[in-house]
């Protein structure tokens, strides 16, 4: 199947059939043309110049032998064999122009296609040694040179040939366990004996078709390969299939008297069931194959599922944040906040991440992955830090009364020395303590809440203000939230988006407001983006609004520019 596949390939860069016939037409209407023009009387006149027509024989001819050199340039064989029917077909009547009749014309005739023969066999003669140089590149480039196993390009060729035809097949990711020991504690040599062994192995069952199925094994790198399996009936199938290959690995393996017992870890996906592209494939039979691994259970073959992938992203955006914590790349936006007069009260800082490219990272992707591996308190804080800094500047510069809001986490709010690192911000950035609002979930309600009333009644000590974030969400009680020291209730989006398409949506909303002013809090609104939704918020008495309507997150540099305009009214 390999041989067969890069054949095809090749084939596509053949010289097309239709060119083989217009230099065969070419070539016989050259020569008939070569014949009646040495037969014409007569000349062509070019102002001073005359000019036989008997003269443009050769020009004629020449044409006829560079279509015979191009037959072999660009058909090789083929085209070597017809070039030579053609000139020694023409032999004979030369002969008996020459002898018989006398016609000395002729001469220049036979030395030509004498030459043309010799150019011709050269041709071919340089040619046949190249091909067989390519045919030599052509297999090292599609072979493993340690096992001679198809490589990893040759696989990857196969899989396009076969995704271009529509056929259903598997890809099977395999590495061996424990291979890196093999190397260090016995060597190179042992180990590329080993995978040798292994290889002949595998290519001896796929080679019988004992499986049942279709297989053709690669060797993609080290000491990882690749099984394409074709022609089965079902996933029981695929899994016997990938059974044969695992059992021969139970038999022992000898190299340089050592005898050692191998396993590996095998990790499948099928086209186009679990993927329908060749990155795709790879990368999900490599997800299961690492999974596999990582398991370290008694069962050394899985199939891709959805899953691996989330858990491969969270691994991968957990990287990122480290990498972003070590090289303290986490920043943040400001985000305005407006009573219903549109009077700016302040701004909520907003998490943002960069990784190592540079790239922004979503924060709807790393803050869940943030908080899942107990690295949000690390990002808040880094938040918390820098959006305070520069806040304070902003108040000192341009003589404002607005309100910084911070997002905390239950993780970071239960810290030992949270309090401890909210008196140096004050200290470190300038901010008045009711200049700075300490946000939390309403889920610290339900999470050691005798702790988190004291944690925030220390807070509120301070004259640090506190806002109740996403109320309405969680599992709170009013009797949790009248423990609760809070200023500020903030509804979620979620409320705001239904609001004006259901009336018991809006009631819940204007509920929520009653309910928040009845005990004393302020109540804003998050979300909020159209105007209709201002009309009804205003209309049941919410206090502050924020969302894209009046103002989307910002850079610093655009909060200095909106803080301008403003101290300049």
């Amino acid at each position: 199947m390999i041989e067969r596949t890069m054949k095809r390939i090749s084939a596509e860069q053949k010289a097309p059939w239709a060119g083989f016939v217009i230099l065969i037409v070419l070539y016989f209407a050259a020569n008939i043309a070569t014949t009646r023009v040495v037969r014409m009387q007569g000349q062509i006149n070019f102002g001073d110049l005359h000019m036989a027509y008997a003269q443009f024989a050769g020009v004629l001819s020449a044409l006829a032998n560079i279509c015979i050199i191009l037959l072999v340039v660009y058909y090789k064989r083929l085209g070597f064999i017809a070039a030579l029917v053609l000139l020694l077909g023409q032999f004979p009547m030369l002969i008996v122009n020459l002898i018989l009749r006398h016609n000395v014309n002729s001469i220049p005739g036979v030395f030509t296609n004498v030459f043309t023969l010799i150019a011709i066999a050269t041709l071919r003669i340089n040619e046949g040694m190249t091909e067989r140089f390519r045919k030599r590149m052509a297999e090292q480039a599609i072979t493993d040179t340690l096992t001679s196993l198809p490589n990893r390009f040759a696989c990857s060729e196969l899989i396009a040939d076969l995704i271009k035809h529509n056929t259903r097949f598997t890809l099977v990711s395999i590495d061996i366990n424990n291979f890196k020991n093999i190397n260090d504690t016995m060597g190179f040599d042992v180990g590329n004996k080993l995978l040798v062994e292994i290889a002949s192995r595998w290519k001896a069952i796929a080679d019988s078709g004992d499986t049942g199925t279709l297989d053709i094994v690669s060797r993609l790198s080290g000491d990882e390969f690749a099984i394409v399996i074709r022609d089965y009936s079902s996933t029981a199938d695929i899994v016997r299939t990938i059974e044969k290959y695992e059992s021969v690995l139970g038999e022992k393996l000898s190299a340089d008297g050592y005898e050692l017992y191998i396993t590996a870890s095998f990790g499948y996906a099928e086209y186009p069931t679990d993927a329908d592209n060749l990155d795709s494939l790879f990368t999900y039979s490599d997800a299961a194959m690492s999974e596999v691994k990582r398991v370290n259970s008694s069962n050394h073959i899985l199939r891709f599922n959805p899953e691996l992938v989330r858990t491969e992203r969270t691994l991968e955006i957990e990287h990122k944040i480290r990498k972003a914590l070590e090289s303290d790349t986490i920043f943040f936006n400001l985000q305005p906040q407006y009573d219903l007069a549109h009077k700016l009260r302040g701004f909520e800082a907003l998490a943002r991440m960069k990784d190592e490219e540079g790239n922004i990272v979503s924060p709807g992707e790393f803050i869940p992955v943030a908080e899942k591996v107990g690295l949000v308190d690390r990002v808040d804080g880094a938040v918390f830090r820098k959006a305070s800094e520069f806040f304070g500047g902003l108040l000192r510069d341009y003589g404002l009364d607005i309100t910084l809001s911070v997002n905390v986490s239950v993780r970071h709010l239960m810290k030992k020395d949270f309090l401890d690192e909210i008196h140096r911000i004050l200290e470190t950035s300038g901010i008045s303590p009711s200049n700075l609002e300490i946000e939390i979930t309403e889920s610290i309600m339900i999470d050691s809440v005798d702790k988190a009333v004291q944690v925030i009644k220390d807070i509120e000590a301070l004259g640090v203000k506190i806002a109740i974030d996403d109320f309405g969400t969680g599992y709170s009680s009013l009797s949790y939230l009248n423990k609760f020291p809070a200023d500020l209730l903030k509804i979620d989006k979620s409320f705001i988006d239904k609001m004006n398409s259901s009336d018991s949506s809006k009631q819940y909303v204007a509920s929520i407001i009653a309910i928040g002013h009845i005990m004393g809090f302020k109540v804003i609104s998050e979300g909020v983006e159209e105007d209709k939704q201002i009309d009804t918020l205003r209309e049941i008495g919410c206090d502050y609004v924020q969302g894209f309507i009046w103002g989307r997150p910002l850079s610093v540099e655009k909060v200095l520019e909106l803080v301008r305009g403003l101290a300049e009214q």
